[in-house]
């Protein structure tokens, strides 16, 4: 079956998706989101299961047209939340140009979702009978998927590959493989006398703060590509009084995730031994994402998806992504795993994101290619 495409078709449906409140902490618009793909799925024969994994999350979808199958030829993966506040939309909803869609979420990661759900109503019956399609879509992406990562793994481990529909970049660059992040909170705690009479008394914890703070600027390797940055701090009561309490938030970034183990092995044995006499300091792990590194599998899949973007005439490339997702998690499964299926666009997070109207159709297309090439080479 070609694709049946109509740009004003799309663009409508996708405002129903966008113009909807649905942060990661909006759980009741992630369940409009929800309500309205399911719909859609069910519509085109599709079996939708929706599971509460946490009473403060939105719902998420397990999405497939073999519910009871063992083991899925492909999965794709995608998020229905936003990192955006409850009343965004109605400051700035959907709004379209001749050649760009703008408004919260619309590429991060909407779009992604409505041109999966195309391409799988426009497959030829034959291929989407012939193969066990999963689709996942979480809810809580946006925060590290804190509540659904093990739900999504124990499906990626059952997937021979996962296609994940975050957007391709603007210069229509897919994603081979993401950096993994971490982010940690550490406590400083020391003890607090007057800064006047007493200065000797008082242990600093903003002094504490400040030597740990430097050290890990200096574990910062950007020749690997591990990078840390102190990027919050707070502390202090007033300026005549030892601080006795400050924190500080640190984001990690890497390509090796033994780098990154052996940092985290590293914070920990710093609080063992303090720079200042009589500080205390507690390193706590937020969140963790290991990096999505490529395998010779990747590779293989690589050489499919380019060959069928060549014969549609889809300038792109692969990219090495800084910015993680729950491919980074697929992956670490042992999932093949690529990023980037989505249409073409950019701004993500801000208030200048923006969807490329012209890569819309011709990315629906290559997704529908690539699942017929993973349903001919079965």
């Amino acid at each position: 079956m070609a694709l049946q495409f109509d740009l004003k078709e799309y663009l409508n449906k996708l405002e129903t998706l966008v113009n909807v409140d649905c942060g990661s902490y909006t759980p009741h618009g992630i369940a409009t989101v929800a309500d309205t793909i399911t719909t859609m799925y069910e519509q085109i024969g599709f079996t939708v299961t929706r599971h509460q994994l946490h009473p403060d999350a939105g719902p998420c979808l397990e999405i497939s047209n073999q519910p009871d199958a063992k083991v899925y030829d492909v999965m794709l993966s995608g998020h229905m939340d936003t990192v955006f506040l409850e009343g965004t939309v109605e400051k700035r909803p959907m709004s379209v140009d001749e050649t760009h869609a703008y408004g919260p979420g619309v590429t991060d990661m909407k779009s992604g979702i409505l041109s999966a759900w195309y391409a799988l109503k426009n497959l030829d019956e034959e291929v989407r009978n012939g193969l066990n399609i999963l689709v996942l879509l979480n809810s809580d992406e946006e925060i590290g998927s804190i509540y659904s990562k093990q739900w999504i793994q124990s499906f990626a481990k059952k997937s021979h590959q996962v296609l994940v529909c975050e957007a391709s970049r603007p210069t229509g660059n897919l994603i081979r493989s993401r950096k993994g992040n971490a982010k940690y909170q550490l406590e400083f705690h020391g003890v607090a006398s007057h800064a006047g009479s007493a200065l000797a008394e008082g242990v600093s914890a903003i002094y504490e703060l400040s030597h740990w703070s430097l050290a890990i600027k200096n574990m910062v390797n950007l020749e690997t590509g591990t990078t840390m940055n102190v990027g919050v701090i707070e502390g202090g009561l007033a300026v005549n009084v030892v601080p006795d309490y400050a924190k500080s938030i640190v984001d990690l970034r890497f390509w090796n995730n033994d780098e990154a183990a052996a940092i985290h092995e590293k914070l920990q044995k710093m609080a063992e031994q303090p720079f200042e006499k009589g500080a205390t300091v507690t390193v706590s792990r937020l969140a963790f994402k290991p990096a999505m590194i490529p395998t010779q599998q990747t590779e293989t899949l690589i050489s499919l998806v380019s060959e069928e973007a060549d014969k549609l005439g889809i300038i792109h490339g692969w990219e090495n992504a800084g910015g993680g997702s729950d491919g980074n998690f697929t992956a670490d499964v042992g999932a093949t795993t690529l990023d980037g299926f989505g249409p073409m666009g950019a701004g993500f997070h801000s208030d200048k994101e923006y969807l490329i109207l012209n890569s819309i159709e011709p990315r629906i297309e290559l997704l529908m290619n690539v699942l017929k090439r993973v349903k001919s080479e079965r």
